[in-house]
Order: structure tokens, then sequence, then C-alpha cells
């Protein structure tokens, strides 16, 4: 049983390098739609992405699925993770920058981001006292 679970783990592995390997060597300014590779089911199915900063969100549907219609669900699924938390962008560049790991302790991470909020609320009130003083 162990060693099945490693060989599915091993075949999942190998399916993330080669979606990676395909969509990552492509042009921003090309479709989001390509055919996947050997692995993942060669033209029967499409892999449809979206290049976000340092990341891409993949999804691998059948040939029946609306390209278009996946596309949306990537930028909703994007717009609501953003909106839901806040700070998902500092979260994004203290763990990687540049497809590199930077950090992966998440009390150091967590660290970060706070340091990062009370400097952006610092930044704010700063803003606010300059607006006062020039209005009185």
């Amino acid at each position: 049983m162990i060693h099945d679970d490693q060989n599915a783990e091993d075949m999942q592995q190998q399916i993330i390098r080669e979606t990676f390997q395909l969509v990552s060597k492509r042009d921003d300014n090309v479709c989001n739609f390509l055919e996947g590779g050997t692995l993942i089911g060669g033209s029967d199915y499409k892999l449809i992405y979206r290049h976000y900063a340092t990341l891409y969100f993949v999804f691998c549907v059948d040939s029946s699925e609306s390209e278009l219609g996946i596309l949306d669900l990537i930028q909703v699924f994007v717009e609501t993770l953003d909106k839901c938390f806040e700070n998902v962008h500092y979260i994004l560049a203290e763990l990687c920058m540049g497809g590199m790991v930077l950090e992966t302790n998440m009390t150091e991470i967590l660290t970060r981001i706070e340091e990062q909020s009370k400097l952006e609320k610092s930044e704010v009130w700063k803003m606010i006292c300059a607006h006062r003083h020039q209005t009185f």
C-alpha cells in the first residue's frame, strides 16, 4: 500500500513538472489554452491557465469545458482570494519571488507580514496627520 502511495505521489509530481514546463515557457501575450501533455491525457484534455506575478493557476479540463468559462473562474478565484485575504500578495512575496523560495518558516513569514502591516498603518497615519495639519 505504501508503495502505491509513493507511485501516485511520484506521478503527481511528474504531472506538475510537465505542466509547469508547458505553461512557463509561453509568452504572456499568447493564448492561455494549450493541449494537455502526454501525462495529462494528451489531446483529450486542455490546460487552461492564468499567470499572476510568480503564480500560475492551471486547470486541466476535458474538451466539454468552456475555455473562457474556466478563465473567468480563475479570475474570480484570484479576485476572491485578494478580497478575503488582503495580505495575499505580501504572503506570496515572503514565500517566493521570481520562482525562488525565500522563506518556509511560517512564524517568520507572519512576523514580516505584521511588520509590513504596521509600516502601512504608520504611513497612513502620517498621511492623515499631514492632511489634517494642512487643513487647519
